[in-house]
């Protein structure tokens, strides 16, 4: 038997004009309905057969009030669903108050994925070198989440429960991004190693948070993405900074113990060895850079 997998298999499609009419849909369909946003990482999967083929295909697009990216200085930021990550990236507001995030957004593949693809689906999709989920976990972000139940509020930490698997039951969606404030004197960068810049996925990603106030490490948060099963915090070496003075000893030993903490595999892009030694690299680079801001 021949296959074709440069055809698309069949499913119905629908794009429904109202929340209801998703969440209704997700209802009564036990699991086999797929919901995007951009489609730039379901449509291919798809062609390719490497996820299961849903019954029917639900496009977002047609629901423009969950587009939208909102500050407020008490309630901080809020990212809708089908905002896209060229409108994080480039919005006033994150470039000015969540830097990290800016620049985890510019890093997320080509200019016509990012005009298409959203923030929300770069997590919804869960792969561990996911470029945004590194500065989300480092800003603490929370997501609230729809079904015909009601609502629901995640901590990021909490979404990503294995490679391509999140804590959403079958019929839930991610309505908003909600991300506090920064700490008072925070500076955050993001750091993404990949063969071609923004073009490849990350073979190792590194956020990094910190606050300080004359010499002394305030508050810290690493993440760390595309080492472990799932994007994850390196808790273990915010400690080692945690209230110790700016040192590069206690940067070096910090750096040292997030590369052990990472649980890295060998793949076709990089060894597990190689990526420990990055981490390594790019903890101590993110802080360093962090602090000269």
């Amino acid at each position: 038997m021949v296959t074709f997998y440069r055809r698309l298999p069949k499913f119905d499609y629908i794009k429904p004009k109202n929340v209801h009419e998703v969440l209704d849909l997700l209802s009564k369909n036990n699991g086999d309905v797929k919901v995007y946003a951009g489609g730039t990482d379901v449509i291919p999967k798809i062609k390719s057969r490497l996820i299961h083929t849903p019954k029917v295909l639900v496009d977002l697009k047609g629901i423009p009030e969950w587009d939208y990216i909102q500050y407020d200085q008490k309630e901080g930021l809020r990212i809708g669903a089908l905002a896209t990550i060229s409108s994080v990236a480039h919005s006033a507001h994150v470039r000015e108050k969540f830097g990290i995030l800016s620049q985890a957004a510019r890093s997320i593949a080509s200019t016509q994925v990012q005009n298409r693809g959203t923030i929300v689906g770069n997590i919804c999709n869960a792969v561990p070198s996911a470029d945004s989920a590194p500065a989300l976990l480092c800003l603490e972000a929370k997501l609230s989440c729809v079904s015909s139940g009601g609502e629901r509020v995640i901590d990021i930490e909490d979404f990503f429960a294995g490679p391509n698997q999140t804590a959403l039951n079958p019929d839930e969606l991610v309505k908003e991004i909600r991300i506090q404030n920064m700490p008072p004197q925070s500076k955050g960068v993001y750091i993404k190693l990949s063969p071609r810049s923004r073009m490849d996925l990350a073979v190792v990603g590194v956020g990094v948070l910190v606050a300080q106030d004359k010499g002394v490490f305030q508050d810290v948060k690493i993440a760390l993405g595309a080492v472990a099963p799932t994007p994850m915090r390196a808790k273990r070496a915010e400690d080692v900074l945690k209230g110790e003075k700016v040192l590069s000893e206690t940067l070096v030993r910090a750096a040292d113990t997030a590369s052990k903490e990472s649980e890295p595999i060998d793949d076709h892009r990089a060894s597990a060895e190689y990526r420990r030694m990055m981490v390594e690299v790019l903890v101590k680079r993110a802080v360093f850079n962090s602090l000269s801001n």
